[in-house]
């Protein structure tokens, strides 16, 4: 009888092993597109925030 468990134990961990990987979610081209526009925006909102920092500092008159 124990080697029926085995078998059974096995064939079931393979089942599992290739049956989650088709689970995970997978991004499509919209999704890339998407994730690549907002690191775009939130790189430029940087920039921005730096040039109107560097502006403060010159009316001010700091120097860096």
């Amino acid at each position: 009888m124990k080697p029926v468990k085995t078998i059974t134990s096995v064939l079931l961990m393979g089942a599992l092993l290739i049956a989650l990987p088709g689970c995970m979610k997978q991004e499509g081209p919209a999704e890339k597109v998407g994730k690549s526009l907002d690191e775009t925006a939130e790189s430029v909102g940087d920039h921005v925030e730096d040039a109107g920092e560097a502006v403060q500092d010159a009316a001010s008159g700091d120097n860096r």
